[in-house]
């Protein structure tokens, strides 16, 4: 404070001195009145994403507890915020009224909860600002509890500031402007001047140019009045606070009247209107915009020039507004001039809270209400279409983007929420219906998508939120009368991709994908005739035709090309068969035999489960199919495009132009490739086409062997080309992710001379079609510099009978051990794979030499495997596993039970050796090299299924699961009884708000311990709402620390999802929730 009455003594004199006082009494007073606000955005609504964020206010209501702040902190949408006084007592406080247009809202909080604090409300005095006023600025600025700027008025009558072109702008007002450089979280802090009392209400500011923007006061302390005058002290109820606002539904700027002369104004208005207005008068209003369909409507211009109105001339946004306020469903007679012809026109003032949203729906994550006045003002639609303010799962994946105005679905006409909820209701899970929308960036153009309503109950029950003005809560109660019922598995209505997505380098969507409807068969048959032109790959030194295959370069005869089409599509017409013939025969014998066992993934991971450290929502990529019967369909891909089991999985066709839901069987715990199921009877007349693929498990591929690699071009077209074998043996060598995820383990690789670049994807097979490797795409981090890491990916062949192992067990039954999965109404037991939990990599024998491995050990290891020359060695072992404390990183594995190994499979094969004797005990007999001696030791192995994680929990916004396998395998679980992983939090959530994230351990909530999921289920049903819950965290770098959050069941319960093998669906359940109707 002594710098500041250096400036102020600075700037002149004795008044300097005195005012250097006056300042300190002021702000004295004015800091304990001020409040740190904590506010969370639980939902997204109207102009407002969900999130957390800080902001101020300050307290103008002592008795009644009021706090003034800005709109865009106390929110359209639910909000839950907390309050905190200069000497650091929190108090929770809730929305009491937030305005339509300008951007100003009030919090109310229990005046007795402050009991260690003397402060006074911060009085208003709208009528003290003139340009030139010293200003103080106080309040939360840049996250600093209390910051205090200085600053002068420079103008009272600034444009509003426009903030985003999609969001929460004010309009219809003067601003204030001054150079006093506030920034984020200083919004809605008190100006005040040298007596302590508020002049303006900061609000918004220019970082380029230091410019802060201030609301005047005048709407407000009008607000405040109303407010005052229906409410008692706190804890009394009136049946409701009524602030009248009126509006006509159109923006108005402020001109000189040199502009308005421009624009048309005749000499005789202007001196009228000068005569009449004060003598500081600069300008009139102008016309800027009029929202489709509201009062003003075609009645009004851009550009026409208010003279009057119900005769009293207007110049200034506070007598309009105070005229529009007061004639609410009142007409009003406005007289304007349109380039210079005077317009007299009566117009209804509507009731500007009409059409400000009070309920929104939530469905699939998204949140749907009517469009508001400020977003119809900013896309220049009608208010109460049907808005998407949040996409959530169903639509984003439908690409439905945000801000999207819902015109259709299931074909019927949607003009508000109440027609979007009936045609809801008559939906079944898993249907598929047309969706058609409208976005502003392309607003002549209606868009239209497949909408699949959720199968599996990844989300809970649609559910209506309405806001309770006295509470400040927004109650839910469901949105549809009963629940929808189950659909079939496929769709009742084949689908075709008539124009694919593109995919950026690591396989996700970046744009939407556009699917038809197909009606009947021979529509049907038509597409598959135009779907069958391939494009010929041509190699340098000639084409892509196995050789001896005795396809003739121009085609063949008639009778060759129907005798192809009738071997790859049998029980076609001769005239079909025949065209397709002919585009076949440009193709290699390989791509011929092969493509109806081609595939195409589309795979989408709802928002809310984002299991095992998923880095996408959405993926694409080439898969194979490897059985195909009567009543099972199996197909292969890799596990960069279905990560996780719990996924929505489609499948397209490349022999038949359909679309189908598929279901995730198996998911190889440490292989890159997973089991995809499908009902054969939904591809209807496609099922005779469809085919499995012929798999050749044996010989193994060499090197310099000649192999086609084939896969699916975005557009469905098979696509190969010949390439030689390079590296049969290539061991993947993949380092975790700074998020831990799936990465591909103890496993070697094909490597080929040429392929067709990082992102695709397909099969390596021989000269005659059969498959050989699976062409699997491998996701990887590459880390740049300290800490700026990038996702790629690459790919390369995984050699079939890794996947035939699995598959045999899958469609032969027998005693597998794993619970049996419903897979197509069958019940089919599911194999597990027994693993040594040890992360292994090749060391060559020369360098093993000179780390000390006798020589007697390097020639039997070179005897063994004379093409490889190499020994493993221990990266490390996965936390948990039974080999843990048993082998050492460094350590060498020379043999199991005195037999040399040299590769990963030698380990393998000595796993199944254990599940094949029976009665052994589970156990290797290991002879290891460990810091140059010769050591012999017995190590567990373990059994893991291929369903993945199956079960998760949602607690406060967090998704909290056991540690998956990725996390296990950086070799280190908490001493704290290990604890619950982190995997995911929500925007808008509690643990949002205080700091929970993803990447740790929860071991302890309130002193007790939560080793596993089912401890921690239990721990949590004891946690109350608004309960302060103390928490216990251990990061992956090891690193503790405790916290405390407030649970919030009413917007965030507590929930598990779980799959169940016996239905093969995912199942969700409420653990602990609020009943809204306690808190109304």
């Amino acid at each position: 404070m002594e710098d500041m009455a250096e400036i102020e003594a600075a700037a002149g004199g004795k008044s300097a001195a005195a005012t250097a006082e006056d300042w300190r009494k002021a702000l004295a007073a004015v800091v304990p009145a001020v409040v740190v606000l904590r506010t969370t955005a639980t939902r997204a609504f109207d102009t407002e994403a969900a999130g957390a964020s800080y902001a101020t206010g300050f307290v103008v209501d002592k008795a009644r507890g009021i706090v003034l702040t800005n709109r865009h902190v106390v929110k359209p949408g639910p909000v839950v915020a907390e309050a905190m006084f200069v000497n650091r007592e929190e108090v929770s406080v809730q929305p009491i009224y937030r305005d339509p247009v300008h951007d100003f809202g009030f919090f109310r909080f229990d005046p007795k909860a402050i009991k260690f604090l003397k402060y006074e409300e911060i009085k208003l005095a709208p009528e003290a600002a003139s340009v030139g006023l010293e200003i103080r600025v106080v309040g939360n600025d840049s996250g600093e509890k209390v910051s205090i700027l200085a600053g002068t008025l420079a103008r009272l009558d600034r444009d509003a500031p426009v903030y985003k072109k999609d969001g929460y702008n004010d309009f219809n007002t003067f601003y204030m402007q001054a150079a006093s450089g506030t920034k984020g979280g200083s919004s809605g802090s008190p100006v005040v001047n040298c007596k302590g009392r508020a002049v303006a209400l900061n609000a918004g500011s220019k970082s380029s140019s230091a410019s802060a923007f201030f609301l005047p006061l005048e709407r407000i302390v009008r607000a405040l009045k109303l407010i005052q005058e229906s409410w008692g002290n706190f804890g009394s109820k009136p049946e409701s606070v009524s602030i009248p606002r009126g509006t006509l539904q159109m923006t108005f700027l402020h001109k000189g009247y040199d502009e308005t002369r421009r624009l048309g104004l005749q000499n005789e208005t202007e001196q009228m209107v000068r005569l009449v207005s004060p003598p500081n008068e600069t300008g009139m209003l102008v016309v800027e915009s009029v929202v489709p369909g509201g009062p003003a409507h075609k009645h009004l211009e851009p550009g026409d020039v208010l003279i009057r109105a119900n005769g009293e001339v207007l110049t200034q946004f506070l007598k309009l507004e105070t005229l529009l306020d007061e004639s609410v469903d009142k007409e009003l007679e406005i007289q304007i001039e349109r380039g210079g012809t005077p317009i007299t026109v009566k117009l209804k003032v509507q009731d500007l809270h009409s059409i400000t949203p009070n309920h929104f729906m939530e469905i699939s994550g998204a949140v749907i209400h009517s469009l508001s006045y400020q977003q119809a003002r900013n896309f220049r639609f009608k208010c109460g279409l049907v808005y998407v303010a949040e996409q959530g799962y169903m639509l984003s994946r439908a690409a439905v983007p945000r801000h999207a105005i819902i015109k259709k679905i299931a074909g019927e006409e949607i003009n508000n929420l109440n027609d979007f909820i009936s045609i809801l209701s008559k939906l079944n899970r898993g249907a598929r219906v047309p969706l058609e929308y409208m976005s502003h960036s392309d607003r002549h153009r209606n868009k239209s998508v497949l909408v699949t309503i959720d199968r599996h109950e990844w989300y809970a029950s649609p559910q209506i939120y309405t806001r309770d003005g006295l509470s400040g809560l927004w109650t839910s109660k469901p949105a549809l009368q009963s629940p929808p019922s189950s659909s079939p598995f496929h769709p009742q209505s084949p689908l075709s991709t008539t124009e694919p997505s593109p995919m950026d380098h690591n396989g996700s969507i970046t744009e939407s994908v556009s699917v038809a409807m197909q009606t009947d068969d021979e529509t049907l048959t038509g597409t598959l005739i135009t779907e069958q032109k391939r494009r010929k790959v041509e190699e340098a030194g000639g084409e892509a035709v196995a050789e001896g295959s005795g396809i003739m370069s121009d085609g063949g005869a008639p009778d060759q090309q129907r005798s192809m089409a009738d071997r790859v599509y049998p029980g076609l017409d001769g005239d079909i068969a025949q065209e397709i013939g002919t585009a076949l025969s440009n193709a290699s014998l390989a791509e011929r035999e092969i493509e109806p066992a081609l595939v195409m993934f589309e795979v989408h991971v709802p928002q809310s489960c984002m299991l095992d450290g998923v880095h996408s929502q959405h993926f694409f990529g080439t898969g194979l199919i490897v059985y195909h019967s009567d009543t099972l369909g199996l197909a292969a891909v890799d596990r960069n495009t279905v990560a996780v089991s719990v996924s929505d999985v489609m499948l397209s066709f490349a022999a038949y132009p359909i679309e189908i839901p598929a279901e995730v069987v198996f998911l190889h715990p440490v292989h890159n490739f997973a089991l995809i199921a499908y009902d054969p009877s939904a591809l209807g007349a496609g099922a005779s086409i469809v085919r499995a693929a012929k798999l050749l498990p044996e010989p193994f591929l060499r090197r310099g062997d000649s192999v086609f690699l084939v896969g699916l071009s975005r557009s469905l077209q098979a696509t190969s080309r010949k390439s030689i074998v390079t590296n049969p043996s290539a061991a993947v060598n993949i380092g975790s992710a700074d998020s831990p995820r799936f990465r591909a383990m103890n496993m070697e690789v094909i490597e080929i001379d040429t392929d067709f670049g990082s992102s695709f994807s397909g099969i390596l097979t021989d000269e005659h079609g059969r498959v050989q490797a699976l062409w699997a795409s491998f996701s990887t981090q590459v880390k740049y510099g300290g800490s700026s890491s990038e996702d790629h990916q690459f790919v390369r062949g995984i050699p079939i009978y890794i996947i035939s192992q699995v598959l045999d067990k899958i469609v032969n039954g027998g005693d597998s051990g794993g619970v049996p999965l419903l897979i197509n109404g069958v019940r089919r037991p599911m194999p597990r794979v027994r693993l040594l939990e040890v992360e292994l990599y090749p060391t060559l024998l020369s360098k093993a030499r000179s780390f000390g491995l006798p020589d007697s050990w390097v020639q039997a290891l070179a005897k063994k495997d004379p093409v490889r020359r190499q020994v493993l060695r221990v990266k490390g072992c996965l936390a948990g596993s039974k080999a843990e404390n048993l082998l050492e990183q460094g350590d060498m594995v020379l043999a199991v039970d005195k037999e040399p190994i040299t590769c990963f499979r030698h380990i393998e094969l000595a796993c199944h050796q254990i599940d094949r004797s029976g009665d052994h005990d589970g156990s290797l007999k290991l002879t290891i090299f460990r810091q140059g001696k010769e050591m012999e030791i017995v190590v567990g192995t373990d059994i893991r299924d291929g369903n993945g994680t199956t079960r998760m929990v949602n607690w406060c916004g967090c998704i909290i699961q056991d540690p998956h396998p990725a996390v296990r395998a950086l070799g280190f679980l908490p001493e704290e009884g290990h604890g619950v992983y982190v995997a995911r939090w929500c925007h808008g959530s509690p643990v949002h708000r205080y700091g929970l994230y993803a990447l740790q351990w929860i071991v302890e909530v309130n002193g007790k311990k939560t080793p596993d999921l089912e401890t921690f289920i239990q721990v949590a049903k004891g946690l109350e709402h608004s309960e302060f819950v103390r928490v216990k965290t251990v990061h992956l770098n090891g690193k503790p620390r405790v916290l405390t959050l407030k649970q919030d069941l009413h917007y965030w319960p507590t929930w598990e999802l779980c799959f169940d093998p016996e239905t093969a669906m995912w199942r969700r359940r409420t653990i602990k929730s609020l009943n809204s109707s306690i808190l109304s």
